[in-house]
């Protein structure tokens, strides 16, 4: 007979597997539209990179939080590798505007940090998990606007160099001019 401790740990534990799947979205399908303010004040949409460059959107639960920091300095400290292809990296959670700021010069991130305080886009993406914050996913989207690869296996102090990886293997051109 199990007590009462293991069965809620047995329930938790089946909550957590559902719920902790990232997405729904499909390798092949578009990839939803945004439109989201960055750390610097601009705005950033999908659709003006059409027919441009890849896009890759990294999605993260919390600004200001261990494996967060961790993956933003890989970005900071390696980002040069990620710059080398024709593609452009964001940085997105659900934090409200000035949390995204303060994070980004705690880190010195030298790339657009986008935030999503109404939560429609990580919706959209389908990464919003029950704790109300966005699992930890990165999309690739090519020119056309169709997602490329999710990677929902993140290791936060690689992230530059996983990036920079798996757009080499997308065969993901090199930036014309570096």
């Amino acid at each position: 007979m199990k007590t009462t401790f293991q069965l809620v740990c047995i329930i938790f534990t089946t909550f957590m597997s559902f719920s902790l799947l990232a997405t729904d979205l499909q390798v092949g399908e578009y990839a939803p539209n945004f439109k989201l303010q960055a750390t610097t004040g601009d705005y950033y949409q999908l659709s003006d990179y059409k027919d441009k460059q890849v896009v890759v959107l990294a999605w993260y639960p919390m600004a200001n939080t261990r494996g967060c920091t961790f993956e933003c300095k890989s970005l900071v400290e390696k980002g040069h590798l990620i710059r080398e292809y024709n593609a452009s990296y964001f940085m997105v959670s659900v934090d409200p505007l000035d949390d995204n700021r303060d994070f980004a010069k705690k880190t010195g991130a030298d790339f657009p940090m986008l935030s999503d305080p109404s939560k429609e886009t990580a919706k959209a993406y389908d990464v919003l998990n029950f704790m109300r914050v966005a699992s930890r996913v990165t999309f690739y989207i090519s020119k056309e606007g169709k997602i490329l690869k999710i990677d929902e296996d993140i290791n936060t102090k690689t992230a530059a160099e996983d990036i920079a990886k798996h757009l080499k293997e997308l065969g993901v051109e090199l930036a014309t001019s570096m």
